[in-house]
């Protein structure tokens, strides 16, 4: 009898062990996160999940000589126009809102509805989707999550993504979060932040990006592999000159004082 019940006894045990840590996962998630984020507000991240998907991508199409360029520039070592150009492309809510921009959120769901709405009556497929995306959010897509259009793995990574912003604004100030993008945006296929892309297609650093190229970059920001900065067709033109604009509207240098 007491051979028999020794592991009938020990199971309960092991369950209730096991369970306990099922438990604490979550807060062990949160701590290291939290850890994470903390520690980027000062350390410059050396790679983005991002990158590192994209080297897996090559990898797996078999082109084993593809490289990342990838070079860190801190802001006051940018030209101002290209975090600018970026907050007037992307986000210029940016210094007022705390990681979620609500009206671009709105605004995007009616803009969608109605592009679905006018598809459907015409047979075709959705174009011109919107966006609503803040820079904060884009940070932390780039530096920590994955891309995928799998319905599951996109609510995961939706949910991940929000926690991050969450973390992200609470504890960088948003000069480095803009920093941080400035350095991680990808600007080209495997060409991320401002200085590879500056060197790749200018020769230049990117203290040295002229305005109307700072807004080239911003452009393609939406589809940097299917758009070209150094090349640019009608749309990218024609948004960079749009773009400039906007510049001069958030008050252009001024706007990067206002952050400190």
């Amino acid at each position: 009898m007491n051979y028999d019940s020794q592991p009938s006894a020990a199971l309960p045990r092991r369950i209730r062990r096991w369970f306990r840590w099922l438990l604490a996962l979550p807060f062990l998630f949160a701590a290291a996160s939290i850890l994470q984020v903390a520690v980027l507000r000062f350390v410059d991240p050396p790679f983005s999940a991002f990158m590192v998907a994209r080297m897996f991508e090559a990898w797996g199409q078999g082109d084993f000589g593809f490289r990342i360029a990838y070079d860190w520039r801190d802001l006051d070592r940018m030209s101002p126009s290209l975090p600018l150009s970026m907050v007037a492309a992307e986000d210029q809510n940016f210094a007022s809102h705390h990681g979620f921009d609500l009206d671009a959120i709105e605004k995007a769901r009616v803009h969608n509805r109605k592009m679905v709405e006018r598809a459907e009556k015409r047979g075709r497929p959705v174009t011109r989707i919107r966006g609503a995306s803040t820079i904060s959010q884009q940070v932390a897509k780039n530096l920590f999550l994955w891309q995928g259009s799998n319905r599951i793995t996109r609510w995961a990574r939706k949910g991940l993504e929000a926690w991050y912003t969450v973390l992200i604004e609470a504890l960088w100030p948003k000069t480095r979060i803009l920093e941080v993008y400035a350095n991680v945006a990808e600007f080209g296929d495997g060409v991320y932040g401002g200085q590879a892309a500056a060197r790749r297609y200018w020769g230049k650093d990117a203290a040295g990006l002229t305005a109307n190229e700072s807004a080239r970059l911003a452009a393609v920001l939406p589809a940097p592999r299917r758009y070209s900065a150094h090349r640019p067709g009608p749309y990218v033109q024609r948004r960079a000159a749009n773009i400039q604009r906007q510049v001069r509207q958030i008050g252009g240098a001024r706007y990067l004082e206002a952050l400190q």
